[in-house]
């Protein structure tokens, strides 16, 4: 009696991403300069240099509330900041809150 079952490999099917990754040329095409500028002022990151360049300065806790991240996300970006040249100040007033000043970059 002769073997039915085919024992030679099935060919390799081709693997496809389920979403094209877009060429940097068309994402630029499609964002209009005044909207991706729009974005880029009211970013988190920008809320909490807003805060940060108040008289008062601002506590990790304020920032939290402000941008919704999570605390070591908000120090995160508080490094992130004085890489970009800013000058980020702590100080620790009457209790347990540390105060954040920002300064303007150079």
């Amino acid at each position: 009696m002769t073997d039915l079952i085919d024992t030679s490999k099935p060919a390799k099917r081709v693997r496809r991403m389920a979403r094209e990754p877009k060429q940097a040329a068309e994402m630029h095409a499609i964002a209009e300069p005044a909207v991706a500028n729009a974005i880029k002022t009211s970013s988190k990151a920008n809320q909490v240099l807003q805060l940060l360049m108040r008289p008062e300065g601002a506590t990790i806790a304020q920032m939290v509330t402000a941008t919704g991240w999570l605390p070591h996300t908000t120090r995160a970006a508080l490094t992130g900041l004085k890489k970009k040249g800013h000058v980020v100040t702590s100080e620790k007033i009457t209790g347990e809150e540390r105060v954040y000043r920002a300064a303007a970059a150079e």
